[in-house]
């Protein structure tokens, strides 16, 4: 069974996500689902498309609102609000959005653990503020998140050893480094667009090489960023702390709460599985509050989350930590 669609049937058999209920609609109901499509440009195929997207929204915007008076009480540590994702069920929004593949090879990783031991760490990062990190980019419906997580981690290593921030190219990972084991919109793994960029010697600007969110043929470009080698991150708080303390680094993540769809602001705590199916970047980490976190760049815009941010938590203590965060990390080399 494909990967993804086999994610999206445990997802929905395991998450409590909103129950789409087809009745007749409150007017002020009619008006905000009015509102939500002049705001973010929705146009649907026909009139039987747009009934049932007005029924989502309201099953999602009644989600919203539930979470965040349970939040207001104090029995969540963040909150939600609707975004451009409104009209989308769950199991849509994670089929769509999400592209993580999964390690086939865990021995050959363990012979790639990264030793941190030199590494002071410190209570607090955040790499944004340091200027080694790019603009929030924008994945769209393509399963092309690993591609992301890899130009970030790679930009901030290119960042911190040159001085020199460069915005670099998703669409050659996506469109080239299918030999390494990549499937460009179908899904990917960091590590193997780390081994394709060593193998070709470097990548591209994003502006040579543009974002079509489609897969596309390979086509040719003049490198202008190199590594020399990738890391792995050893399973454990202490390793990724340590690496996240020299630099941006590549995880995965098993987005399988609703949260994710519509988070808004705070630490996202709760239940959270560790099937990862989404490539993101480990930027920095901190405390809010009593609650410690990881600050992570995402890949689905900066009109999601806390600017194209989560914060998700850190010190969890369930193996592999808060929605697997610690069991897929990994960082370049220049």
């Amino acid at each position: 069974m494909n990967r993804l669609i086999l994610v999206s049937i445990l997802i929905a058999s395991v998450c409590a996500v909103p129950v789409i209920q087809l009745r007749k609609l409150t007017t002020e109901e009619d008006s905000l689902f009015a509102k939500f499509k002049t705001q973010f440009g929705k146009v649907y195929f026909d009139e039987h498309d747009e009934s049932y997207r007005r029924q989502v929204f309201i099953a999602n915007l009644n989600y919203i609102r539930q979470h965040n008076t349970e939040a207001a009480a104090g029995e969540h540590t963040y909150t939600l609000a609707m975004n451009k994702f409104g009209d989308l069920t769950f199991e849509e929004f994670h089929t769509k959005f999400t592209g993580f593949l999964g390690l086939r090879n865990r021995f050959a990783r363990s012979q790639n653990v990264a030793d941190l031991s030199h590494v002071n760490v410190t209570d607090s990062v955040d790499w944004t503020t340091k200027g080694a990190v790019t603009a929030v980019k924008n994945q769209g419906q393509c399963g092309s998140c690993w591609s992301f997580s890899t130009t970030g981690s790679v930009e901030g290593a290119w960042f911190i050893a040159k001085d020199q921030l460069v915005s670099l190219s998703e669409q050659q990972l996506m469109d080239c480094s299918t030999s390494e084991g990549n499937n460009s919109c179908e899904g990917g793994l960091m590590d193997y667009a780390f081994e394709y960029i060593i193998k070709n010697k470097g990548i591209c600007t994003e502006a040579s090489y543009p974002y079509k969110a489609k897969d596309e043929a390979c086509r040719t470009c003049t490198p202008v960023v190199t590594i020399s080698s990738y890391k792995d991150v050893a399973e454990s708080e202490d390793a990724l702390q340590a690496a996240v303390t020299q630099q941006p680094v590549s995880v995965a993540i098993e987005a399988d709460q609703s949260a994710f769809q519509f988070y808004t602001s705070g630490v996202l705590t709760g239940r959270c599985g560790t099937n990862l199916d989404h490539g993101v970047l480990a930027v920095g980490y901190g405390t809010l509050g009593s609650t410690q976190y990881w600050k992570v760049k995402n890949s689905w815009g900066a009109d999601w989350g806390m600017n194209g941010y989560v914060l998700i938590e850190k010190g969890k203590s369930q193996k592999g930590g808060q929605c697997g965060i610690l069991m897929a990390a990994s960082y370049p080399v220049v």
